[in-house]
């Protein structure tokens, strides 16, 4: 079990130069998923809180859950790069469904946004949070 941890936990892109690229690259996206996207689940317009789609019909508040928390929690948890590879999970999940369910028969140019960001996601997924993250820290602490 150990050792699957430290799978999880390890990222080391290379170079100090890469690790710090991937570093920018994993708190401009959180960033903006939060700014954009996030924020979105605070604000109320004409008297109502934003409209989830929920086309897996999942129960209501189950599905307000899982894209609140993708929304706003996970983006500070990708900054902080601490379990990043698995708190990357249910926003790939939030933002594929919304490229390959939600918007479908959208336009390119509407598709374009989760498309992006399930993308970016997926990487994150792929490479975990780079040597400069809280992951990192984790991961020597335990080989301690």
């Amino acid at each position: 079990m150990n050792e699957i941890i430290k799978q999880i936990l390890y990222s080391d892109l290379g170079t100090p130069f890469n690790n710090a690229a991937f570093l920018v690259f994993r708190v401009l996206l959180a960033v903006e998923l939060f700014r954009v996207h996030g924020m979105k689940k605070f604000r109320v317009e004409n008297g109502q809180r934003e409209h989830v789609p929920n086309p897996l019909h999942l129960p209501e508040k189950l599905n307000g859950l899982v894209a609140t928390f993708s929304d706003t929690v996970v983006p500070f948890l990708i900054i902080l790069g601490i379990g990043t590879r698995l708190v990357v999970l249910p926003t790939i999940g939030v933002t594929a469904v919304g490229y390959f369910v939600v918007h479908r028969k959208d336009s390119l140019e509407v598709r374009d946004v989760p498309y992006m960001y399930t993308l970016s996601l997926l990487l994150i997924l792929a490479l975990g949070a780079g040597k400069y993250s809280l992951d990192s820290y984790l991961l020597t602490f335990l080989n301690n």
